[in-house]
């Protein structure tokens, strides 16, 4: 088994993103299961509706789970795993009020069972601590005075109860691995748990959200190409599918260094898969079912790599023109010619029935009809836009 466990207090991170990926794509490798928990063990920290928004997004990036559950849901589960330790002298009750969660003054572990049951009446709050067993971990907290499991002890419950094998974690949300060791064998558990360290993104300039990639129209499948690149030795080509990456991925190979989010090389790797995409497809992202204008779309290519991008070429070729700029008046002519001409098969047979017909010729042709055509002064070539938006010509020509 492995798992993914994000948190429902914010939009995910990117890093967290790679997280799931990477433990979705070991699992697939070694055809174990894999579960989504959402780490909502304080429910009073949890955003209404984000654990609905992670799930959305693990569907959107293929990322596929056997099973998925909320962390609040064990609840009573961890509070009697945390007094069975108490139990079984293998945990005390501190009622340090100074030190918090963070330490122990070191004189609770030596309450009498009286005192303990003076104390529970008292209604006086306190907190459960793991005793200290070796000299690498000291006593640390298990149960909040709120009776909530502290993050360690919740996390290393579920991944005992659920017998996660491989945990692979990112340096930005680390594990303390031993406490966690230390947790699972004192309940009994005695199967080894391997835990995976990868170093953080470095994204200092960039944005961190996988919100805002997807806003600018970066697609899933160049993200998680992207991310799976990413201080990979050991990829055989660099544009592929989540499918294909399943086949050789080696975790071995990453680097264990910090990696770089370098933004230039996500734009080409979403610019190639946008090319992949069937033409009739990627025109329904601006409104049409049309081969033809995914075609259009892919010409854009050449200067555009996002879908945001492509939208802001797309659109002006179809929105009304404004004829009160600079070649107003000669687009004005073009648009009449236009308007009463017969259909023509090709860029050229066009523009010499405006010349024939305008006297129209060089810049004072070409300009103003590129503004007529694409709504902007700047574009591919018109002889390579026509071919797409020639059954459009008298919407787009007005």
């Amino acid at each position: 088994m492995l798992r993914f466990a994000p948190s429902p207090t914010g939009d995910m991170l990117i890093g967290e993103l790679r997280i799931a990926i990477l433990n979705y794509v070991v699992a697939q490798q070694k055809k174990e299961s894999f579960l989504v928990r959402i780490a909502d063990r304080d429910t009073k920290k949890s955003i209404e509706g984000k654990d609905t928004e992670i799930m959305m997004i693990l569907e959107k990036f293929a990322i596929k789970h056997d099973s998925v559950y909320h962390q609040s849901e064990h609840l009573r589960i961890h509070q009697n795993l945390a007094l069975r330790l108490l139990k079984e002298d293998k945990a005390f009750i501190c009622r340090c009020k100074e030190e918090g969660l963070d330490s122990c003054l070191g004189e609770c572990d030596t309450l009498s069972k009286e005192e303990y049951a003076s104390l529970k009446e008292s209604g006086e709050e306190f907190v459960i601590r793991f005793k200290q067993t070796s000299d690498e971990v000291g006593s640390f907290a298990i149960l909040e005075k709120s009776g909530i499991p502290t993050h360690d002890f919740a996390c290393a419950c579920d991944d005992m109860l659920s017998d996660v094998e491989l945990i692979i974690y990112s340096e930005e949300h680390p594990i303390d691995t031993l406490k966690h060791q230390y947790i699972k064998r004192a309940l009994g558990y005695e199967r080894d748990t391997e835990y995976i360290s990868l170093p953080s993104i470095l994204n200092d300039n960039n944005p961190s959200t996988l919100k805002w990639l997807l806003e600018e129209g970066f697609i899933p499948d160049a993200i998680v190409n992207y991310l799976l690149l990413l201080g990979n030795s050991n990829a055989p080509k660099e544009i592929f599918t989540l499918p294909e990456a399943i086949e050789w991925f080696n975790l071995d190979r990453i680097s264990k260094s910090a990696v770089e989010f370098d933004m230039d090389r996500l734009r080409h790797i979403n610019r190639e898969h946008l090319k992949m995409i069937d033409n009739r497809e990627l025109s329904t992202l601006f409104g049409f079912a049309d081969a033809d204008i995914g075609r259009l779309a892919k010409v854009y290519l050449e200067e555009a790599s996002t879908i945001k991008e492509l939208e802001g070429k797309i659109t002006p070729i179809f929105k009304p023109k404004n004829f009160d700029g600079e070649w107003g008046k000669q687009m004005r002519i073009i648009e009449k010619i236009i308007m009463d001409a017969p259909a023509f098969e090709t860029f050229n047979e066009l523009t010499e029935h405006i010349m024939e017909k305008s006297e129209l010729k060089d810049e004072n042709l070409f300009n103003p009809l590129r503004v007529l055509l694409t709504g902007g002064e700047k574009s591919p070539q018109l002889s390579k836009i026509y071919p797409f938006i020639k059954s459009y010509i008298l919407e787009v020509a007005s």
